[in-house]
């Protein structure tokens, strides 16, 4: 079913620097893919299968899985689903000018939309991305429970930071629903997702942010509403 609804690394200081400002080398700018699924989804599972074997993984690719509630009412409550996610996708939704969102979705950077079922797309998107420079440049450090983050830009604009905590694989056994009697693993998934910052680029940013626990921690650098990604990191 393609569906549619209205709308670690503990105690050591890690660092990861991704500059923007100038042309990188295409292995150095991570691209953003954004998963929206559901366990109630019956055609999600090739998208999730693929999204495991073949972008979970990749140091090029930040790869997060969203878990949408809205189609909770089939039958079977996704157990990773978060309100929150499923406003996520709206946003984009409307930014995008489309007056509905469904399942199983990838969005590429902030800006591509793709039903997730089709790799050769996705491939497609992730390969125009690497070849396209931003203009922010990000640095992101771990102190403990510290998590230091400093970005600039030479192109102000309205820009939010987000900081996102995800689990890398579980496997769920799916007992009702469309799903019922599948065993599905499920990977990076998003478990927590916070906005932490209003940036408006006119000046340097610098912002400390208290994090806990080992999962990896993703910080995305964005337009507002449902914009454009102008630049990630990530400290597994």
């Amino acid at each position: 079913m393609i569906g549619q609804m209205g709308i670690r690394m503990t105690g050591a200081i890690a660092a990861l620097w991704l500059s923007l400002a100038s042309p990188l080398a295409a292995d150095t700018a991570p691209v953003v893919v954004e998963l929206y699924t559901s366990q109630g989804c019956s055609s999600c599972p090739p998208a999730d299968d693929y999204f495991h074997k073949e972008l979970a993984g990749r140091d090029d690719v930040i790869a997060l899985a969203f878990h949408v509630d809205y189609w909770d009412y089939i039958g079977w409550k996704d157990i990773h689903a978060d309100p929150a996610y499923t406003q996520r996708q709206h946003s984009y939704a409307r930014a995008a000018g489309h007056r509905s969102v469904y399942t199983p979705q990838m969005i590429v950077n902030g800006r591509d939309h793709v039903v997730g079922a089709h790799p050769d797309k996705v491939e497609g998107f992730i390969k125009a991305h690497k070849k396209n420079a931003g203009l922010v440049e990000l640095a992101i450090t771990r102190d403990g429970n510290q998590l230091r983050i400093n970005a600039k830009t030479a192109q102000p604009k309205p820009m939010q930071v987000h900081v996102i905590r995800y689990k890398q694989a579980e496997k769920v056994s799916i007992k009702r629903g469309e799903n019922a009697g599948r065993l599905l693993t499920y990977a990076n998934i998003v478990s927590e997702w916070e906005t932490v910052k209003d940036w408006n680029g006119r000046g340097d940013l610098s912002t400390n942010v208290r994090v806990k626990g080992d999962a990896p921690i993703v910080v995305l650098i964005q337009q507002k509403n449902g914009g454009p990604i102008e630049t990630a990191a990530r400290i597994k």
